[in-house]
This record gives structure tokens, C-alpha cells and sequence, in this order.
């Protein structure tokens, strides 16, 4: 016995030894010295956070669609300081992010955005939460971007904003040479591209994968489609159009409106739109050409991109011109004010050719305010994640 007790507590001193707690090692992204500079300039985290989106179970029905590959740390952090560098613009007042408020899901709450030098731009600024919400579809599926779909990736829309007089009015040679002279800068690039190098592609894609990790997924609308999702209550594509458990009766019946009149347009998940453009026949003589003022085309005067509907409870004003204040004069327009134009879509005409009004009672109007409400996604638009980096 005495044998036992003298080899149980040998074994007890060996496994204490053996298992004796290592000093705690502490990961560090960036050098003391690297930090050393970045503190100066920047908030960022120590460590790498991370960005990619896990998408809801319920859009399992468009695999391949949503599927994009998990974002590079590093050049997220270098798009988000991009993002929100005023030095990036001609006098130094303007970032990407001056026009593309995270409150308001990446949207400003101006009918036209105010740039350098005070000038005042030509149109509605789109909410940037919207533009990538299913990720990287835009450059693979030919969505384009801009009311009038003048670019074709998130890398051609930066630049055109940045070049653009109304907007920062640099040119990308301007750019880069702004970018070289800031001290952070070299850090950012070299983590994000093995060297300090900055040039047009880099600083462009930059952008372009910091914009790509604003996809908004978690609002009420897909916490309740999923529910219904995983309940079983599925036919096909047919689910999304059953009422949902986790609404109101008056969510639901927006809902059902929604389905009937505005999918059409707008996809029922309120993601890729339907149409990339179109007349909603806000005026019978726009003085905007949109999309036909880039194409030429006579079919396509006075039209302009269906937008995602992705937050729009948080993008006012609304419409390319930002005419709109409210989501209720939204509604109101569809319900009493289309007007003719000749190329208003089919959508919006009856048989006859004249302009088809949806005319709905004050309690379906509300109704339908009230669901495109479930479209928000809160948690984006605090999500210290994608915070202003700059002290």
C-alpha cells in the first residue's frame, strides 16, 4: 500500500512538472516600431479582427450567387484607411467616407453631397451598405455601379469619385503621391502587399475589398426568413412569401404587398435587383439622362439603377436626385404619382400604356413603410469595426 501511495505521488510530481504553465506568449501584428507610427495616426487593432460574413442559412437557395472568398486582413485595414484619409482630396476636407456616413449604411443624409472647395454634387450619394451585399457580385454577375451604371467594379467607382471635381478632384497620379508622403501608409502597404509600394491598382483594390466587407445580412428581415427557414415551412423559392412568425401583423402585410408589387422590380430578398435600370416615371420630361447619358441610347434616356433596398430605412433622402425625404413619400409616389414617360417600365404601366398607380389605402401604405423597416441592419451601422481608424 505504502508502494502505491509513494509511486501515485511521484507520478503526481512528474505530470506537475511535465504540465507546468508556459510563459503566456503574446501574438503582435504589428512591430513596437510599426506601431510606434500607426498610434500617431491611427486607432487599429493590435491583432487581426475578423471580417467575413457568415451568410443566413435561408439563402441557401442562390449557392454560388453570395459566394466569395474570405476577405485579406491586411487589405481591408489598408482600404479603411483610404476610405476615411481626407488627405486624399484636393484641399483636404473630403474622404470617401465624408459622402458614405456608417450611421446611415454608408449613405449621406444630403439630397446631392457637398465636396471640395464647397462644390455641391450632382446626385443622390447610393448607400455603399447596399452596393455589396452579396459580396463580390457586382463584378461577376455585370451589375454595375453609379446611378447610372457607368462602372463596373467597386475599383472603377472609387476612382471615378476621387477623380471627380465635384467630389476629392484628384487625379490617381495625385493620389499616390499622397499616399507615398504619409508615414503610415508604407506600414499598411507592405502588410498588405509583402512591400511599401503604393500605386493605382493597389490603392484602388484596397478600397474596393474594404467596401466588399459592408455586406448587411442581420436584420430583421433575414433573422425571420431564416426562422421560417429552419422550421421547414419551405417550398421551393414559395417560403419567403408565407407570413413570418417573427413580424407583426402589419410587417407581414407589407410583406405580402411587397411580394405582389415591388419584387418585381427589387428581388423579394432585396438583394441583386431584378433590373439593373429603369423609369419609375418621376418626372414625364427628366432633365437627367442617366444611364442613357452614358449608352447613348434613346430606349435608355431618363433611367436609372434599381437600387438594392438593403437598409433603405437608414439612407434617406431617396431617388437619384434625392427628391424624397421620407420612405412614406416613397410609397406615396407608387401609390398617386407615377407619371408617364416614355420609357417608363412595363412594370409600372397598365394595358393601355398609361402610368399604373398602385393606389393603396393609408393602412396598406403603412403597412409597406413598415416592412421595408426590416430591412435594416443595425449591428452594420455600429459595427466599431468599420469605425473612422483616424485620432
Amino acid at each position: 500500500m505504502q508502494k502505491i501511495t509513494l509511486l501515485l505521488l511521484f507520478s503526481a510530481i512528474v505530470l506537475g512538472f511535465g504540465c507546468k504553465k508556459e510563459p503566456d506568449f503574446q501574438y503582435y501584428y504589428y512591430t513596437p516600431e510599426e506601431q510606434a507610427v500607426l498610434s500617431q495616426y491611427l486607432n487599429l487593432p493590435e491583432n487581426p479582427v475578423t471580417y467575413g460574413k457568415v451568410m443566413p442559412t435561408y439563402l441557401g437557395f442562390t449557392a454560388g450567387v453570395f459566394d466569395r472568398p474570405v476577405p485579406d486582413y491586411a487589405k481591408v485595414e489598408l482600404g479603411k484607411v483610404l476610405f476615411y484619409d481626407k488627405n486624399l482630396s484636393k484641399d483636404k476636407t473630403i474622404s470617401c467616407a465624408s459622402c458614405h456616413k456608417q450611421e446611415l449604411a454608408f449613405a449621406d443624409n444630403a439630397a446631392v453631397s457637398i465636396g471640395v472647395f464647397g462644390r455641391a454634387g450632382e446626385r443622390n450619394s447610393i448607400a455603399l451598405a447596399s452596393v455589396p451585399s452579396f459580396g463580390s457580385a457586382y463584378d461577376v454577375t455585370g451589375a454595375s455601379l453609379f446611378w447610372d451604371n457607368r462602372a463596373k467594379t467597386v475599383q472603377e467607382q472609387s476612382k471615378a469619385s476621387l477623380a471627380n471635381v465635384k467630389e476629392m478632384d484628384m487625379s490617381m497620379s495625385e493620389v499616390v503621391s499622397e499616399v507615398n508622403v504619409q508615414p503610415y501608409y508604407g506600414i499598411l502597404f507592405k502588410k498588405a502587399y509583402g512591400d511599401p509600394v503604393a500605386n493605382e491598382e493597389r490603392v484602388t483594390e484596397a478600397i474596393q475589398t474594404f467596401v466588399h466587407t459592408l455586406s448587411s445580412f442581420e436584420s430583421k428581415f433575414d433573422q425571420a426568413a431564416d426562422e421560417h427557414f429552419k422550421a421547414g415551412n419551405i417550398q421551393n423559392l414559395t417560403f419567403i412569401h408565407d407570413d413570418f412568425g417573427k413580424f407583426s401583423v402589419q410587417e407581414n402585410q407589407g410583406k405580402t404587398l411587397y411580394m405582389a408589387q415591388c419584387a418585381t422590380c427589387h428581388t423579394e430578398v432585396a438583394t441583386i435587383p431584378r433590373l439593373p435600370f429603369a423609369s419609375n416615371g418621376l418626372d414625364e420630361n427628366p432633365t437627367d439622362a442617366g444611364v442613357g447619358g452614358i449608352s447613348g441610347m434613346a430606349a435608355e434616356m431618363g433611367t436609372f439603377k434599381v437600387p438594392s433596398l438593403r437598409n433603405i430605412g437608414l439612407t434617406a433622402p431617396y431617388m437619384h436626385d434625392g427628391r424624397f425625404q421620407t420612405l412614406e413619400e416613397v410609397v406615396e409616389h407608387y401609390s398617386t404619382g407615377v407619371k408617364p414617360h416614355v420609357n417608363l417600365h412595363p412594370n409600372l404601366k397598365n394595358a393601355n400604356g398609361t402610368p399604373r398607380n398602385l393606389n393603396l389605402s393609408v393602412s396598406e401604405k403603412q403597412a409597406l413603410v413598415a416592412f421595408l423597416h426590416t430591412f435594416t441592419d443595425n449591428k452594420l451601422a455600429y459595427d466599431e469595426r468599420f469605425f473612422n481608424p483616424f485620432k
